[in-house]
This record gives C-alpha cells, sequence and structure tokens, in this order.
C-alpha cells in the first residue's frame, strides 16, 4: 500500500491538531503548506494513484483500497488554497455520510459542522474503510472514546 500524504497548514495550532503523535509513523508522510521550496511548488510526488479526501466527493470504498490517501489537514479557511497546489485530475472521495464528528467545532466555515470531521476522526475512517492498519491511529485522540460511541465504531 502507497504512503499517506498530509499537508498540513503551517498555521495549524499543533497544540490542538488532531493528528498530533502520528508524524513517526512510517505509513504516513506529512508536507507543510506552503511548502518552501526554489519554486514554492509542492514536491514531484506521483499523485496519479492517490485519492482526496474531500467532503461531496464519490465515496471512498474498498476498492479504493489499492490507492493512497491525501489528508488536508488545515482549517476551513485555508483549504482553498492549498487544493489549488494539487493536480486538477486528482481522484476525489468523500466519507460515508452517516459519520458525525465528536471534535468540538468552533469555526463557521465549515459547510457542514456536524459532517466536517476532525481530520484524525476522517483518517481512521478511511483506514477502516480500505482496510489499513488502523490500529493505535486514535491513540491521542481527546475526544476517541465519545467519536467512537456516536458513529458506533
Amino acid at each position: 500500500m502507497q504512503k499517506t500524504i498530509i499537508i498540513r497548514h503551517k498555521k495549524e495550532n499543533l497544540k490542538k491538531c488532531s493528528l498530533k503523535g502520528l508524524e513517526k509513523r512510517e505509513d504516513i508522510s506529512f508536507f507543510t503548506y506552503p511548502l518552501i521550496t526554489s519554486s514554492n511548488e509542492f514536491p514531484s510526488l506521483d499523485l496519479s494513484n492517490y485519492v482526496l479526501l474531500e467532503m461531496n466527493a464519490k465515496e471512498l470504498t474498498k476498492e479504493d483500497q489499492n490507492k493512497g490517501l491525501l489528508l488536508i489537514d488545515s482549517t476551513w479557511k485555508y483549504v482553498d488554497r492549498i487544493l489549488k497546489i494539487l493536480p486538477e485530475n486528482i481522484e476525489k472521495r468523500s466519507l460515508p455520510q452517516n459519520y458525525i464528528t465528536a471534535y468540538p467545532r468552533k469555526q463557521t466555515l465549515c459547510p457542514d459542522p456536524i459532517k466536517g470531521l476532525a481530520s484524525i476522526e476522517a483518517l481512521y475512517l478511511a483506514y477502516l474503510i480500505t482496510n489499513r492498519d488502523a490500529k493505535d491511529l486514535l491513540e491521542n485522540y481527546f475526544w476517541r472514546e465519545k467519536f467512537l460511541k456516536i458513529n458506533s465504531l
């Protein structure tokens, strides 16, 4: 299986980041936006066999298990900026609509605050759906028990 790629906005508050602690996992690579390169472009990664997790796209299924996962970790305010650096033809997938967040969201820019999952919640569900090893993903997530309970996981 391909590594999961996470693009994290540089202004993401790491003290409150739901993905904290995953930086050392070998199956996940983190990149910071804006990316500091000489051309200020996304590093040359082959994203042809990746799916971007995004709301309101075709639903992620087990048939996507051989594709890499790409996740944007940012406040809703900056998501559109990050999307501009990605290839236009990247496949997009959403998570099933029946899952809801346990994260106490404060921002108002999320198109659907209840369904706008925290990054770790989205990653966990994507791993389950695509038969990846989700063990320990939620280990450092403060709202883990609530998330699992309200979603009957």
